[in-house]
């Protein structure tokens, strides 16, 4: 990737020419039992202990689970999943909902209201350059694989607390300008729920609750764990159990649990922006901010991957944990919503992710 591949359209200011999501699409007639039936295949071929296939259209649900291990005392689809870094997707949601409040405006460096007493910082990176992965930082900090090398088999971001991740950060110099690169990079998000809580003088946690779980109505999302309600995750062989995720520092980068329907509910919230109180943040996350690679085919916005489909552009995100993964997805040309969760962390040759991505493609 060169320098001059990311052509930018006012990415300082996310705020900035709200467009509308589309048209509102005429219902497509796949019988009802035919759909059912392609999510019950979806479900078999991911082969995981548990995997749940949510899909909506139009408003209407259909939910269909199952998995290789025995079922649960409760049902598969009332239980929380980990998210991992599908979790990025509601931390863009709250980026612009902050700025459609005026809480901030998305162009702050984050170095100056992490440290504003430091006045030279070693990093210019703002916050919407940590949204869209173009700050200039790795995937992680560079003393992490050392930090978390005991604990890699459980639970390797716990032992990377948010002080930690703040000081990674403000030590970090930048080899590209921002805002010239794309890379995914977790810290970058992380330090961004940092930057967004010292913006306000509240954590992370509790502004999510108060600006996009509650308007919203997703009261089965949360961050911290309950052996009673989580699904428990498994490791690539599909038997051996993982502990309950924590996520240390990168909580705005992967700490969420959520149940399927609460997944629907957030979707459904982007296919339909003007029906919530959050419309214009709803609005703004699906805007096209960035192009990179080859011909500039690579489509992003503040949280979402887009991919054109033959009716128009369809949004996703994935995210893994140790011993779980998610795929969410929606397209506004057809009014469709999927989410995906699965108990088992696949490898190479992952049949989730092409299974969920396939599926929602096929709408």
């Amino acid at each position: 990737m060169t320098g001059n591949d990311l052509p930018w359209l006012a990415l300082d200011d996310l705020s900035v020419g709200l467009v509308s999501v589309g048209r509102t699409p005429e219902p497509r007639r796949e019988p009802e039992a035919e759909l059912d039936a392609r999510l019950a295949a979806a479900v078999d071929a991911v082969g995981a202990p548990d995997a749940v296939f949510a899909l909506s259209r139009h408003g209407r649900r259909l939910v269909r689970s199952g998995g290789t291990a025995p079922a649960p005392a409760a049902s598969r689809a009332e239980r929380r999943y980990e998210i991992g870094s599908a979790t990025k997707t509601f931390t863009a949601l709250l980026l612009t909902r902050l700025i459609d409040t005026g809480a901030v405006t998305g162009s702050e460096p984050a170095a100056t209201l992490l440290a504003p007493a430091d006045s030279a910082p070693a990093s210019p990176a703002t916050l919407a350059h940590l949204i869209t992965h173009t700050a200039g930082l790795p995937p992680l900090p560079r003393d992490f694989y050392v930090n978390a090398l005991p604990a890699w088999r459980t639970n390797p971001y716990a032992r990377y607390p948010a002080p930690r991740v703040r000081e990674a950060f403000l030590r970090h110099h930048p080899r590209h300008r921002p805002g010239t690169r794309w890379r995914y990079s977790n810290f970058g998000v992380a330090v961004l729920g940092l930057a967004l809580s010292a913006a306000t003088g509240t954590t992370w946690e509790e502004l999510l609750a108060a600006e996009v779980l509650h308007p919203l109505g997703l009261a089965d999302t949360a961050t911290r764990g309950d052996h009673v309600r989580d699904a428990v995750g498994h490791r690539k062989d599909g038997v051996t159990p993982t502990p309950g995720f924590d996520a240390g520092g990168f909580q705005a980068a992967g700490a969420l649990r959520c149940t399927p329907n609460d997944l629907l509910t957030f979707l459904e919230a982007h296919l339909q922006p003007a029906a919530t109180p959050l419309r214009e943040a709803l609005t703004a996350v699906q805007r096209p901010v960035l192009r990179r690679g080859l011909t500039h085919r690579h489509v992003h916005t503040a949280g979402w991957f887009r991919h054109p489909t033959e009716g128009g552009p369809m949004y996703f995100h994935s995210g893994a944990t140790l011993g779980q993964q998610a795929f969410l997805g929606f397209r506004p040309d057809t009014g469709t919503a999927l989410a995906a969760v699965c108990t088992r962390r696949f490898g190479a040759r992952d049949p989730f992710i092409p299974t969920a991505y396939g599926l929602l493609a096929g709408q």
